[in-house]
């Protein structure tokens, strides 16, 4: 499978680099640093189409896919994991959402919002006994009149303090277990809404994380998608978005290491040369290259697929998932390698990458469960989509 870029593809790479060393490069350590959350950016990119890629013209959206989608999530995370995380909260999580199975008025007058980000969304289906058992919800949705009243907490929730718009996973029926699940599309302003911010983390401290809190929260029926009992149908579609969304920012931060150990290599001089000129310096980038290469056409054949009209394709997607992130943090030791020291500090954007990599292999599902749906395909005891 072969992956020339086209024009516009190259065109829109070049766009997101543009915005990149003009708006984002300048501030990304500063605002990491005070834990600042500048929606004024995310409004930027929602503004230049960065967030339209797999939504279709019609809706607001550019409509050139997912290998689009994947390159512009690639660029951001090269310089900021924390604005790569608005890819799957205003494009795979919400808008794409909505787009499969919501409304045709809900698609009209929220998803071009979204992709605009106008309205700021959210994903919950983590609480604080839910992680990867994501049967073990306690969150319940009971219908009342022409409304379902949610109760229950969510945890880990990305834009949690920050979102106008959530979609949120609860138990219409409990007794079913993953058949009794439904999913919701929350308006985070309801009356029984609240959040709280989750400060103390390793990385990504320039995007709000936090838990949500549903007490007596009523929405209207219409807020169902679907219908009752088909929340995990739309979940495990939402993952295999989400997880491209993923591996493309693992790629990007692969990128990250690479270019800056390539251009600390050739600039740091010790015994009279450059330390690229020695050959342990030069193993290790050949290894950071091939890496990077290899996580580079994993991500890219499972956007490709998505394009081709596969876009439930499971198995390329945990596959790409999992070698993207983990090489992120393999990556990161390599890096640290060549800078020594240096690359400890907050002298070099390093340690901050360092930081971004590490989230890669938890998020959207560990790095255990894609290795669970890869080993359990390859031993024929459930296949994954393809």
């Amino acid at each position: 499978m072969h992956f020339d870029l086209t024009d516009d593809q190259k065109a829109l790479q070049q766009t997101v680099r543009d915005f990149c060393r003009r708006e984002v490069i300048p501030v990304a350590a500063a605002d990491e640093k005070a834990h600042r959350f500048q929606r004024e950016l995310v409004s930027q990119m929602g503004q230049l189409g960065f967030f339209g890629c797999p939504i279709p013209e019609k809706y607001g959206g550019n409509g050139m896919g997912y290998l689009a989608h994947a390159l512009v999530c690639e660029e951001i995370a090269r310089v900021s994991g924390s604005l790569r995380a608005g890819f799957n909260m205003q494009t795979m999580l919400t808008a794409r959402t909505i787009l499969k199975f919501g409304s045709e008025k809900q698609r009209q007058t929220l998803i071009p919002k979204l992709v605009r980000a106008e309205l700021l969304g959210c994903f919950a289906i983590t609480e604080p006994n839910a992680g990867s058992d994501a049967g073990s919800l306690k969150t319940t949705a009971i219908k009342k009149g022409d409304s379902y009243i949610l109760n229950g907490s969510k945890t880990w929730i990305t834009y949690a303090t920050v979102a106008d718009l959530g979609v949120f996973f609860a138990y219409t029926d409990p007794s079913k277990r993953y058949k009794g699940m439904s999913a919701f599309l929350v308006d985070m302003h309801t009356p029984g809404v609240s959040a709280r911010l989750i400060e103390e983390k390793l990385g990504w401290h320039a995007c709000p994380t936090g838990e949500v809190f549903l007490e007596d929260v009523a929405v209207p029926k219409e807020s169902l998608l679907q219908e009752e009992g088909y929340g995990f149908p739309i979940m495990m579609m939402d993952l295999d978005g989400s997880r491209l969304t993923a591996a493309s920012g693992a790629l990007g931060v692969c990128q990250a290491f690479l270019d800056e150990s390539i251009k600390y290599a050739n600039q740091r001089e010790q015994f009279g040369q450059k330390i690229g000129q020695f050959q342990m310096i030069q193993d290790v980038i050949a290894q950071m290259v091939v890496e990077t290469e290899a996580a580079r056409l994993l991500v890219y054949r499972c956007a490709a697929q998505k394009d081709q009209g596969r876009e439930n394709n499971t198995l390329e997607t945990s596959i790409a998932k999992y070698y993207a992130c983990d090489a992120a943090s393999r990556l990161a030791d390599m890096a640290l390698r060549i800078f020594g020291a240096y690359g400890y500090s907050g002298e070099y954007p390093v340690e901050r990458y360092l930081r971004d990599a590490k989230l890669y292999q938890l998020l959207e599902g560990s790095a255990n469960i894609q290795k669970l749906i890869i080993a359990q395909d390859a031993l024929g005891y459930r296949k994954a989509n393809r």
